[in-house]
């Protein structure tokens, strides 16, 4: 295995944790956005509002994206067994 070799599987092991990632971050991210701007128009400023409809969304997110997400990392694991029986 050469450096070529390592850096493809590092490069596809990032894309896959990004990929994987995103939907509960992005979901975060706007339900987040959302509440702020909630809070900014009606002047709560209570701390603790926006972290149970975070984990509520996160949650939720999780539950839809949870088979794609495996689908995603079962594909990841595919391609590196490929390349390790390749290399045998």
């Amino acid at each position: 295995m050469n450096e070529i070799e390592v850096l493809d599987i590092a490069r596809d092991g990032m894309m896959v944790m990004l990929l994987v990632a995103a939907p509960m971050l992005l979901t975060g991210l706007v339900v987040g956005l959302g509440i702020s701007i909630f809070q900014t128009l009606t002047h709560i400023q209570e701390m603790t509002l926006t972290f149970i409809p975070k984990i509520l969304a996160v949650f939720t997110a999780l539950v839809i994206f949870l088979p794609w997400m495996l689908s995603e990392l079962t594909e990841f694991m595919q391609r590196i067994m490929d390349k390790i029986v390749a290399l045998g």
